[in-house]
């Protein structure tokens, strides 16, 4: 392979790496840019190397037609598949029964396989699946909607009057109320309802807007969103 293959081929893993991360970065997720690019360009050294390994091999076979020396094509590269998981598992944690960070080891995951993409020399493949994947993490959650069903927990007094601002007010957004459970606390003057909503998320609604609309009313004590 000559010097300049092999630096074009770093140089377009380097890229697309940096395009990937950069998309991440913007949304300040665990690994950013410089992950994505060392994942890209580490998984395209590999990939080289292996194509070498394997000229070599043809190579040493062509001059010695007897020594049938073999190799097994693939074994490295599969490695990487593999051993990328141990990476990805550490942008994954857990906050408040939460898991966060799937999208960016799934992202690590795919920049390793176009790294090994690039270093075999399957450019088509490692551009198409660059774009693929940024179309994905920009694009698909604004085309595609899934309804999600998400837990307000609202402490309000003046039962009658602010359960009727309430409902008005997520039937005015679209979002379905699916269940609700309440607690009465007794404060002396007056009691502090607590109301858990379990809600079914439509149209363009987003936890912040209910929580900023909310905290408005004055009869509404605190509000909060919940896991569970």
């Amino acid at each position: 392979m000559a010097w300049w293959e092999i630096c074009l081929r770093l140089f377009l893993a380097v890229v697309i790496g940096c395009i990937i991360g950069i998309e991440r970065e913007r949304k300040n997720r665990p690994a950013g840019m410089r992950t994505h690019v060392l994942v890209c360009v580490g998984a395209s050294i590999i990939a080289i190397m292996e194509n070498m390994m394997i000229a070599d091999t043809i190579a040493l076979n062509a001059s010695f037609a007897s020594t049938g020396i073999a190799i097994s094509y693939g074994r490295i590269s599969a490695q990487v598949v593999s051993g990328i998981g141990f990476l990805g598992a550490g942008t994954i944690f857990v906050s408040q029964k939460k898991i966060a960070g799937l999208t960016t080891a799934a992202s690590l995951w795919n920049v390793a396989c176009l790294g090994l993409a690039i270093g075999m020399g399957y450019y088509i493949i490692a551009v198409a699946g660059c774009i693929i994947v940024i179309i994905t993490l920009t694009l698909l959650q604004r085309v595609v909607r899934v309804n999600a069903v998400k837990h307000v927990e609202i402490k309000f007094i003046h039962r009658v009057e602010t359960i009727a601002f309430i409902n008005d007010y997520f039937q005015s957004i679209g979002v379905n109320i699916l269940d609700i459970d309440f607690h009465v606390e007794n404060k002396g003057k007056y009691n502090l309802y607590t109301n858990i909503y379990t809600l079914d998320m439509h149209g363009k609604a987003t936890y912040k807007d209910i929580v900023n609309k909310l905290s408005e009313y004055a009869n509404i004590q605190g509000i909060r969103t919940r896991n569970t």
